[in-house]
């Protein structure tokens, strides 16, 4: 699975906000590496500067020195609606009779056809192909029709149906938003003294604490948050009345493990998972090891419950962002690695718990056993952080359509024989949940499931779900 998108802004006169929101960003990189931008408002005109590439290639001291202002909206991307084509980076920027404002949207919106018709009034020029310009366009003609920020921001909310987390920048401040569900989260901070009223949004709480930014609180599911300069307190509305429904996959693997959810960090949830996935499906071994770098707290929670040594079998190179080089098929078949690479020293006439945090298509799955296997692994069990993914996501996350998840196609004999592994085992799906010590009902969890908490037309549907499980799923 690749990784959603991260939204962050900040609020703060006299400060080098375009810096700040960098720095934000570059905390931010694991949730999208596509193409990173940032829009500040300095004296109510606003400057954009976006690009394809990691946050540190699309920025430096040049460009960030002449980006002046009291607020910046930043955003990393990784396409989930819209190509990856610079013309689909964000912030989305567009003028309005009160001025520019800038959005950044993390999420998905499930009737994005339905949006651009309903915003298609002849004079929308649309410039990309994604769902985010469509809610800036939703939110310009009502602000264009008469409505202040609120409640042209409100309106174009109540036209939009899916996944959504948003920072929408305006010459009257910032603005916060969630959809009614919570799908994709959203958090906010102070900056200094918080009688200064300096303000932080952020996807996650890494990004607050990489500049010194102190954790409020969440945005709440179906809240919309409004923040002035030098105003000590938010304005805090509830725009929709919606069941909780957080993506759950978020805690096991796309946010990051220092991330706070629900008073705790994320690290310590995934040992908790690993410790559960050890109750559930034990196997007599020599060493347990952790897929880089997801998978590790949970192999150490597996560990820490069975017994079992944990060791680092696996090394990844952390310097490796997107490769657009694509190696040969003699490369390949060479067995060229390189993102991960593993030690035979540790690993040699071991028995191996290997833990990752689950299966998508199984191939990279499978070429990792082979590859334990030649540093001398005698046995290889193969262990799962999450239950089967047998659904694709339609909130914001990129997965392939249903015929590519293997757990929809295959059962767990036939899983295991694929991977060629010696053991298979899933976390429950009550494993999993009761470990998050929130009501299970709070969850989204459709990808293990297919219960998907927002109605969709069939022709969205079938673009991904293209058939009923035959694998996993059937049997469970």
């Amino acid at each position: 699975m690749e990784e959603a998108c991260g939204v962050f802004a900040v609020l703060a006169g006299e400060q080098p906000v375009a810096n700040l929101a960098y720095f934000g960003l570059y905390a931010l990189q694991h949730r999208g590496q596509e193409s990173a931008g940032i829009a500040v408002f300095n004296e109510g005109k606003v400057r954009l500067h976006k690009d394809m590439g990691l946050v540190s290639q699309v920025f430096d001291q040049d460009v960030l020195a002449r980006m002046p202002g009291d607020l910046a909206i930043g955003h990393n991307r990784y396409s989930t609606t819209g190509s990856s084509r610079v013309c689909n980076a964000q912030p989305v920027v567009l003028m309005t009779r009160l001025g520019a404002f800038a959005l950044a949207h993390n999420g998905n919106l499930v009737n994005a056809r339905e949006l651009r018709e309903l915003v298609d009034d002849g004079q929308a020029e649309f410039t990309s192909t994604t769902d985010s310009e469509l809610i800036a366009f939703a939110v310009q003609q009502a602000v264009d029709r008469g409505l202040d920020w609120s409640a042209a921001i409100e309106a174009a909310l109540k036209l939009c149906r899916g996944a959504f987390s948003l920072a929408i920048g305006t010459p009257d401040g910032l603005f916060a938003v969630r959809d009614g569900h919570g799908i994709r989260p959203l958090v906010f901070g102070t900056l200094g003294d918080p009688a200064t009223g300096h303000w932080v949004v952020s996807s996650e709480t890494c990004g607050l604490e990489i500049i010194g930014a102190r954790y409020v609180d969440d945005v709440q599911p179906g809240e919309l948050v409004r923040f002035e300069l030098g105003s000590a307190e938010p304005q805090r509305r509830r725009w929709s009345e919606e069941p909780n429904r957080l993506c759950v996959f978020e805690m096991i693997y796309f946010a990051r493990p220092d991330s706070q959810f629900f008073g705790e960090s994320l690290y310590s949830y995934r040992q908790r998972i690993g410790r559960t996935l050890a109750r559930e499906s034990c196997v007599e071994a020599d060493l347990v090891i952790g897929v880089p770098d997801s998978g590790i707290p949970a192999a150490i929670g597996f560990s820490q419950e069975s017994g079992i040594p944990y060791g680092d079998g696996l090394i990844k190179n952390r310097y490796v962002g997107r490769t657009f080089i694509q190696p040969t098929q003699a490369m390949r078949e060479a067995g060229i690695r390189v993102k991960l690479n593993p030690l035979p020293d540790v690993l040699a006439g071991k028995r191996l718990i290997v833990i990752d945090d689950s299966i998508v298509r199984g191939t990279t799955s499978r070429k990792l056993v082979v590859a334990l296997r030649d540093a001398g692994a005698t046995e290889v069990h193969m262990r799962i952080s999450s239950p089967p993914v047998t659904h694709p996501c339609f909130y914001g996350i990129d997965t392939d359509t249903q015929d590519q998840l293997i757990a929809a196609q295959m059962t767990l004999e036939q899983i295991k024989d694929h991977l060629k592994v010696d053991s298979l085992a899933y976390l429950s799906k009550e494993g999993m949940l009761e470990a998050a010590k929130s009501e299970s009902g709070h969850f989204c969890s459709a990808c293990f499931d297919g219960q998907y908490p927002i109605p969709m037309d069939q022709t969205l549907l079938s673009s991904k779900l293209m058939m009923e499980p035959a694998g996993i799923a059937a049997k469970s």
